[in-house]
């Protein structure tokens, strides 16, 4: 009888991949942080998270450098 090869590890999934889009809940805490900067005056819920949304886009958008020693002011 052949034995088949089972692995005792278990199974686990693989994280998502990095998306270009931001979750629901990074966008209502961008806008929540758009509000309160404006001071807090309700009725512009709308351009908020539209606003929240495309900062957040165009910062996933861009390249991210790693911190050095040299860059971090050390």
């Amino acid at each position: 009888m052949a034995k088949t090869m089972v692995s005792s590890a278990p199974t686990t999934q693989k994280p998502r991949a990095a998306s270009n889009q931001p979750t629901q809940e990074e966008i209502a805490l961008r806008a929540y942080q758009i509000y309160l900067k404006r001071g807090a005056t309700p009725g512009n819920e709308f351009e908020d998270w539209m606003q929240a949304e495309r900062q957040l886009i165009a910062e996933i958008g861009k390249p991210h450098r790693k911190a050095t020693a040299k860059s971090a002011g050390a």
